[in-house]
């Protein structure tokens, strides 16, 4: 006796529809069964729109492929493909993955006109002086005073921070948020790092020990330090 194994399940939540393929089973057996599960859905015209998530599992599918997939289930007018998840992810996206949580140190004095760029994380031992500049994609630590430019976050992540044991910097930048030098004289703080605020939308400067309580995920930059 054989027994027919459901290729496609389909289960309805508060979003949509949540479409989950056998990972084991032929792209083209997958196109076929959706093509008749989705004719029986029984929508018409008038219905509203219905959200579907696609869950691939551990399968890979190409552009081609995806676009492939988008269409079948676009041609029943009332269903619109949100999102195409898959437990897999491609070489290239797993070299920017492992580019953008690394941690690069540099144990130098970072002097003016001098510029620092870093993927991932950016790790100074030493000073920062006046006119130095520091960028990087993830978030900034200088282990000794900052007193130049530090831009963290560089390509869009606002949850980046910059932190330096004496803070006194000419100007701070986080994704597209500016924080300058303040207009008043000031003596610079100890142990303490910038980021932006989500109740004020500006770039704000704490304590470490608070700011680690905003962002937890900050621990892992300790562990990567450990395991380095």
């Amino acid at each position: 006796m054989t027994t027919n194994v459901q290729k496609i399940m389909i289960k309805g939540t508060r979003d949509g529809l949540t479409l989950k393929f056998d990972d084991q089973c032929t792209f083209e057996s997958i196109l076929d069964e959706l093509e008749d599960k989705l004719s029986l859905n029984g929508l018409s015209d008038d219905d509203p729109m219905i959200r579907v998530t696609v869950q691939l599992g551990k399968r890979y599918l190409s552009e081609e492929q995806k676009e492939e997939l988008t269409k079948v289930i676009r041609e029943k007018q009332n269903l619109v493909v949100e999102n195409i998840e898959s437990e897999l992810i491609t070489r290239k996206e797993a070299l920017k993955w492992k580019e953008n949580t690394e941690i690069t140190s540099v144990a130098r004095t970072i002097r003016s006109g001098q510029v620092v760029e870093a993927r991932g994380d950016l790790l100074v031992i030493g000073d920062v002086n006046p006119g130095g500049l520091l960028k990087a994609t993830g978030n900034i630590f200088v282990m000794g005073s900052l007193r130049g430019i530090a831009h963290a976050g560089t390509e869009g992540d606002t949850n980046a921070v910059i932190a330096a044991s004496y803070m006194q910097p000419s100007q701070l930048r986080i994704a597209d948020q500016l924080s300058r030098a303040p207009d008043y004289e000031s003596e610079g703080v100890y142990m303490e790092s910038g980021f932006i605020d989500e109740e004020e939308g500006q770039i704000r400067i704490d304590k470490l020990q608070e700011v680690v309580k905003k962002r937890p995920d900050l621990v892992s930059f300790e562990r990567r330090m450990d395991n380095g």
